[in-house]
């Protein structure tokens, strides 16, 4: 089954989609190993990872679906990908999900904010008027080759207009043909429940540690009605403040025997990036003697 249709067929399903943000092939290999259904690639994370700059817009469509095509390889599960605002008009929006289609995610989900944009849950902001963006999803909708491939309307307004004013516009969005809509930082728990309470659509909710938005339990958040949870900076927060502590001890003392008992071990990493199953293959096609 294409990741397309069973993440399609989990939306129109009971319960919840839990999805750990993957900001590399290793992440999006750890999360599936873990048996959930789902990950999310992470603009943060790509921003951070591949270029090592922090989430103001500076990913161009190229290197994020090259990114996004990577993760997407590793993995059997359903992919949502983060495609920030398009990468410029309606025009380029109906490229931006030809891109994402073609590099084999399930999903992607456009904000309405002015590019460069910024991480949801940094100050200073600003929203593109929300007929331009309607105009934007319209696109994104119409011109999907796969008719399953998921596009998620995400906006911002929260931080720059208030609540109401992004319940307004995430309505006109889901009109517009969003499959999924994601009002992004919501700051109390009431505010929460208000977005629940304004769509008759499935919710992303993003888990941001430390963000704005309050951290409710996931059987909470599925109360209310929310269909797909994201955790975008979870694994990268975790792994570079792992990685922070065993270069300051290889400063320190010049060796990582502190670290062993928090490393995988050579052979263990080898059968975790599917080596054995390389060599397999490597044995079934090595060239055989006349």
């Amino acid at each position: 089954m294409r990741a397309t249709t069973l993440l399609k067929q989990m939306l129109n399903s009971p319960g919840i989609i839990v999805a750990p943000g993957a900001y590399d092939g290793i992440s999006a290999r750890l999360i599936e190993r873990q048996g959930f259904k789902a990950a999310y690639m992470t603009g943060a994370g790509t921003a951070a990872s591949v270029l090592g700059q922090p989430d103001i817009g500076l990913t161009t469509l190229t290197e994020m679906t090259t990114h996004a095509a990577h993760i997407a390889s590793c993995v059997a599960l359903p992919v949502i990908a983060d495609a920030d605002t398009g990468y410029g008009n309606a025009l380029n929006v109906i490229r931006t999900v030809r891109e994402y289609e073609r590099a084999g995610v399930a999903a992607i989900h456009l904000e309405d904010q002015l590019s460069p944009k910024k991480c949801g849950h940094i100050a200073g902001k600003t929203v593109i008027p929300a007929r331009e963006f309607a105009e934007k999803i319209r696109a994104a909708s119409e011109n999907r080759t796969d008719p399953d491939f998921v596009i998620i309307a995400r906006t911002d307004a929260r931080a720059v207009n208030g609540l109401d004013d992004a319940i307004e516009r995430a309505l006109l969005y889901r009109q517009a043909g969003a499959d999924v809509i994601f009002v992004e930082a919501p700051q109390t728990e009431m505010e929460i429940e208000m977005v629940a309470e304004a769509f008759d659509a499935p919710l992303l909710f993003n888990w941001a540690d430390s963000g704005k938005s309050p951290l409710l339990p996931v059987e909470r958040l599925a109360g209310l009605g929310y269909r797909i949870i994201i955790y975008p900076v979870s694994t990268l927060f975790a792994a570079t403040k792992a990685m922070m502590g065993v270069v300051d001890e290889i400063r320190r003392s010049g060796t990582t025997h502190a670290y062993q008992d928090r490393m995988m071990q050579f052979p263990d990493f080898n059968r975790f990036i599917g080596l054995p199953e390389v060599l397999e293959q490597e044995k079934q096609f090595a060239s055989r003697p006349n």
